[in-house]
């Protein structure tokens, strides 16, 4: 897939901030030094649309991108860097989960883990947070380049048994060679034009759901 346009939207630091558009949204998460902004510049053909930093835990909202007029991305914040203060993790993991729960234009995750690794504990709570509330991910294992070809189908081996899903599944990417591009553009395209009257149904019940049990609880 060529993209024609890409448009920075808005940073949000909170709820509020989310843009008010009527477009389907693909998330883009994982580790803060897995080159999650690397790949999404790599995907839409721009450089610096995501702004690729040399210090892990930098980014602090959740960035929105209009994707040819027709798609948003959503970078979110990564995630399991150490030297971030306890308060801050807890305050970026309020707003992603409340973005993930709560957003009705959100089709699926691209989670994002470095080939090269094996699974880490917080890598697995997202992907359990996803499965719980049924939303459907991409896993995108990235630095493919840095791996030879035997070394990388056997790490692709390991983190298929990691995460405990079939190695076809897992897309092998590399924001150097470009390797892996065109497979994650078809699964994105897939997921946000075949799913997206599922999903909305979805998350429109939920939030009806969340609503009433806010009332029963006497919430605001």
């Amino acid at each position: 897939m060529h993209t024609a346009t890409t448009r920075f939207l808005v940073a949000a630091v909170t709820p509020e901030q989310f843009p008010d558009i009527d477009l389907p949204e693909m998330a883009f998460a994982g580790r803060s030094n897995v080159g999650k902004s690397s790949l999404i510049n790599t995907l839409v053909g721009k450089r610096q649309m995501a702004r690729v930093s040399a210090t892990p835990g930098r980014t602090q909202s959740i960035n929105f991108f209009l994707v040819n007029r027709d798609w948003v991305f959503v970078d979110l914040p990564g995630y399991g860097f150490a030297k971030v203060p306890q308060a801050v993790k807890a305050s970026w993991r309020k707003l992603v989960e409340a973005y993930l729960v709560e957003r009705v234009a959100l089709q699926g995750v691209v989670l994002i883990v470095d080939l090269r690794r094996d699974p880490m504990d917080s890598d697995m709570q997202l992907k359990t947070f996803l499965e719980a509330h049924g939303i459907p991910f991409i896993l995108v294992a990235t630095k493919a380049d840095k791996l030879s070809k035997q070394q990388a189908t056997r790490q692709l081996a390991r983190l298929a048994r990691g995460f405990a899903v079939s190695r076809d599944v897992i897309v092998p990417f590399s924001a150097v060679t470009r390797a892996g591009r065109q497979e994650l553009w078809e699964s994105i395209r897939e997921m946000m034009v075949e799913g997206s009257a599922k999903m909305k149904a979805i998350r429109v019940r939920r939030q009806e759901e969340n609503r009433r049990r806010k009332e029963t609880r006497g919430e605001t």
